[in-house]
């Protein structure tokens, strides 16, 4: 391994706990739940662990996996790894992934009556361009096979999920996008929430295609 390879790893690692510390200050994971991973220029990945807090992580007990998903290193992994390693298989640009039980998120994944095509509605530019459209996953227990085959079936056409009664699942060219995303992602789904009720005036069909094209 060259020094360069060394340096990017450990400036990655560092990231991530950044990253972490960073979403779990802010409330929007809690307990040791939600994970974040990140892919090194080899193909390999780093992961937070399994029964890690995002806001206590430490750089060097990160879970290590080759580029095929097999552990190799660092503390034992999360049960939810297969969901970072669907979205990677499908979505090869895909640097960092970022699966969290946000508050907001989670709610909108519980309502009966959203589109599971696309969970939210246009309400920002910024979520169109960060997030673009959201398809709902059904409901599996975590860790059920079925539910990776689902998350893979919808990652071929979209970058970020939403898994019904669990969360979201979103995917970026680097592990600041990835965050960025997320984030985008939950505020929208408070506005959505916020706005029940009242008249709305999402973007218009013109306009998320403007910014699609942009």
């Amino acid at each position: 391994m060259t020094t360069a390879t060394i340096s990017d790893e450990t400036r990655l690692r560092d990231e991530i706990c950044r990253i972490g510390a960073s979403i779990f200050n802010r409330g929007l994971t809690f307990g040791s739940t939600g994970n974040i991973s990140a892919r090194l220029p080899s193909g390999e990945m780093l992961m937070t662990p399994t029964n890690a807090s995002l806001g206590d992580l430490d750089p060097a007990r990160l879970s290590r996996f080759t580029a095929e998903g097999v552990h190799v290193g660092g503390d034992a992994p999360t049960k939810e790894a297969f969901l970072h390693r669907c979205m990677y298989c499908e979505r090869p640009k895909a640097g960092a992934v970022v699966h969290l039980h946000s508050t907001y998120s989670v709610a909108v994944s519980i309502l009966a009556d959203v589109d599971p095509s696309d969970v939210l509605p246009p309400l920002t530019a910024y979520y169109i361009m960060r997030v673009g459209s959201l398809p709902l996953v059904p409901y599996y227990p975590p860790g059920d096979e079925s539910l990776a085959i689902a998350v893979g079936e919808q990652a071929k056409a979209h970058s970020a999920v939403l898994l019904a009664n669990h969360g979201p699942v979103v995917s970026g060219a680097t592990l600041r996008e990835a965050q960025y995303a997320t984030e985008e992602l939950e505020e929208t789904a408070k506005l959505h929430l916020l706005l029940d009720g009242h008249k709305t005036r999402p973007l218009t069909p013109e306009q998320v295609e403007a910014l699609r094209r942009r």
